[in-house]
């Protein structure tokens, strides 16, 4: 049986948030890591299918071998495929995409350029580092203010937390400590709980993950 779902990424909160939406939503997929560190996302065979040469990317053999690039997009074209962590009714649908930009626009910028400047950047430039860093825990403490009277960022579990969940998860690691966020953090455990986001942050299987971690050239390039 041909697999449903071909899925390139590396061990990146970009490339988790594809992999934890195919875990969540059951899908059968089939993982190909990708070599950041070697620039395998730069090669032309990848950008055939992303022309942007970033990670994740997917290709969907149940549609013609259509191929769907970037992150958010893929979680979108995934949970309209199923009819599952994206409501149908406008306000709803509506509700998930703000939060789903929020972190796309956002979250996940600023936590980026932290890491780089925090983590990589040869030079310590200070003002980069606490300008990022500042505004890392400016929006991660807007998650935390509208969580402190919401299970989740929407009426239901849904791609928006996903999203944002693969970003907070890794404040510490852009220098970012959120021990006096209580309701970020609940919600942080809450949805490490799930055994199917458990599962889709160790895709890439550990050994790939490490590789890619200990990289500071793929959190570069995502």
């Amino acid at each position: 049986m041909t697999t449903r779902i071909e899925l390139y990424t590396a061990a990146t909160p970009n490339g988790h948030k594809a992999s934890v939406t195919l875990e969540e939503l059951g899908l059968d997929y089939t993982t190909h890591p990708v070599n950041l560190m070697e620039g395998e996302q730069k090669q032309s065979d990848f950008l055939a299918m992303t022309p942007n040469g970033r990670i994740p990317v997917i290709v969907d053999r149940e549609a013609d071998d259509f191929v769907v690039f970037e992150s958010g997009a893929i979680m979108i074209y995934l949970a309209e495929k199923t009819g599952k962590l994206l409501p149908q009714d406008p306000k709803g649908r509506s509700q998930v995409i703000q939060w789903l930009m929020f972190q796309m626009g956002g979250v996940g910028p600023m936590m980026g350029q932290a890491n780089v400047f925090f983590r990589y950047f040869p030079e310590k430039i200070q003002p980069a580092i606490d300008r990022y860093q500042n505004e890392t825990y400016r929006l991660l403490s807007v998650l935390n203010s509208h969580l402190e009277k919401n299970e989740f960022l929407t009426d239901e579990f849904s791609i928006a937390d996903i999203a944002n969940w693969c970003w907070a998860r890794t404040s510490s690691w852009s220098g970012v400590e959120v021990d006096d966020l209580p309701h970020l953090q609940r919600w942080i455990d809450q949805i490490q709980a799930r055994p199917a986001c458990a599962k889709g942050v160790e895709v890439p299987p550990r050994a790939d993950a490490e590789t890619v971690v200990n990289s500071g050239k793929s959190i570069i390039t995502r």
